[in-house]
């Protein structure tokens, strides 16, 4: 089985997926590492050199690869599931999970990283937490087609296992 964490960046998809792994002994994969390793250049790079389209390609690809994989905790990029028929492909090949968390607390999570993040790179905290909102209300329709979510603030590998029938 593969489990598909999706969410907004800073929702807690790497380290609850890495703790998960762990625990299940299963593979961990970061679809943004695996891009990144693939292409040899950052997401911030592919972003600035290449644009969001062919970003959106080589990150459709990567998904597909995981398809093959029997058991695999697989931590997508936020906008993934918005993208071609990528959440149903993540529903027709594993168990997929909505890790949700209101906007405010997304901005406080993300404050300290914005440089790393392409998509809100030089913004401030208002018009960070302006940015989370509308990207909410723009993406929370693919991200609630996941076949379960759970709550951000209280995420534990347990709520997840919890969440697809694993314990």
């Amino acid at each position: 089985m593969k489990i598909f964490l999706i969410g907004y960046m800073g929702c807690g998809k790497t380290t609850a997926g890495k703790r998960l792994a762990n625990k299940l002994g299963w593979p961990f994969i970061d679809l943004d590492d695996r891009i990144e390793k693939h292409t040899g250049k950052t997401i911030t790079e592919l972003f600035e050199q290449e644009g969001e389209t062919a970003f959106r390609e080589l990150e459709k690809q990567a998904l597909h690869s995981t398809f093959e994989l029997k058991h695999a905790i697989i931590s997508t990029g936020g906008g993934a599931p918005c993208f071609f028929d990528n959440m149903e492909q993540m529903n027709l090949n594993g168990k997929t999970v909505y890790i949700e968390l209101p906007p405010k607390v997304l901005a406080d999570r993300l404050r300290g990283a914005k440089n790393q993040r392409p998509l809100i790179k030089g913004k401030t905290d208002e018009e960070l937490l302006a940015f989370i909102a509308e990207a909410l209300q723009k993406r929370t329709p693919y991200y609630q087609k996941a076949k379960t979510t759970v709550d951000g603030v209280s995420l534990s590998a347990e709520s997840i296992l919890m969440a697809v029938n694993l314990v």
